[in-house]
């Protein structure tokens, strides 16, 4: 059973920042030599879900992984309010639209979870429908590894409370971040033993894809953590250049 309070949310003692950033500096070159032959051979294909509260660092975290890849084969979906055509239809119907075919890497900046999460937390759906959706998200991310050869991967980045308030902060003190403030991230931390409470339900319930959570109070370690895992990954799909057959 996981419970976050248990978990640390800072790197651990006596590691040394500028290795593990030069670790990770290298770790995304070689994402990006693997990602090419991933793309070429179009056998299989990586979904990676970034979920986290606000500030944890989820754009930080996908310009880590994959800002050397080719833009051809890594799309990146932010996943906002949705629109009257997709609420008209099942809360997973906007998501299988852009699961990732064959040779890609989609990323999804927060995902189908915020259904389980922001609408739990304020109460727009009840309890019977999350535990609908619970079944319908397992379902679907074993269809998606089944059907597709899709490789699904799950981060929540697990900020503390006291280092978010420090990074809604900065989005207020420093001019070049000003653009990322949201009063409504303010908002939602109010919430947050609520969505602590329903983040743990996801991490324990909606497992049969397990979650990596990734410690996020500090960038250099949360940016390595999120790295060395896609970079494990993609080696352990082993993708080859496609060869012409000898005449």
């Amino acid at each position: 059973m996981i419970k976050l309070t248990d978990i640390k949310t800072v790197a651990p003692e006596n590691i040394d920042k500028s290795e593990i950033k030069d670790k990770t500096e290298k770790l995304s070159q070689k994402i990006a030599d693997l990602q090419y032959k991933l793309y070429a051979e179009g056998k299989k294909s990586i979904l990676l879900i970034l979920q986290g509260m606000d500030a944890s660092g989820k754009d930080g975290v996908a310009m880590s992984m994959f800002g050397k890849c080719h833009p051809g084969g890594v799309t990146v979906h932010s996943f906002k309010r949705p629109t009257e055509i997709e609420t008209s239809h099942d809360f997973l119907w906007r998501v299988h639209q852009i699961a990732p075919p064959k040779g890609m890497i989609h990323l999804f900046n927060r995902s189908h979870y915020e259904d389980v999460l922001i609408q739990r937390v304020h109460k727009w759906i009840d309890e019977e429908r999350v535990e609908k959706r619970f079944a319908a998200i397992n379902a679907f991310e074993d269809l998606l590894q089944f059907d597709n050869q899709t490789v699904v991967l799950k981060f929540f980045l697990n900020i503390s409370k006291e280092r978010q308030k420090e990074k809604l902060q900065e989005r207020i003190d420093t001019p070049e971040k000003n653009w990322k403030h949201n009063d409504g991230d303010w908002k939602e931390r109010e919430l947050w033993d609520d969505y602590m409470r329903c983040y743990e339900d996801v991490l324990n319930r909606c497992d049969k894809v397990p979650w990596h959570i990734v410690p996020a109070d500090q960038q250099w370690y949360r940016d390595y953590v999120a790295t060395k895992i896609i970079h494990d990954t993609l080696v352990e799909l082993d993708c080859q250049y496609p060869l012409l057959e000898k005449k």
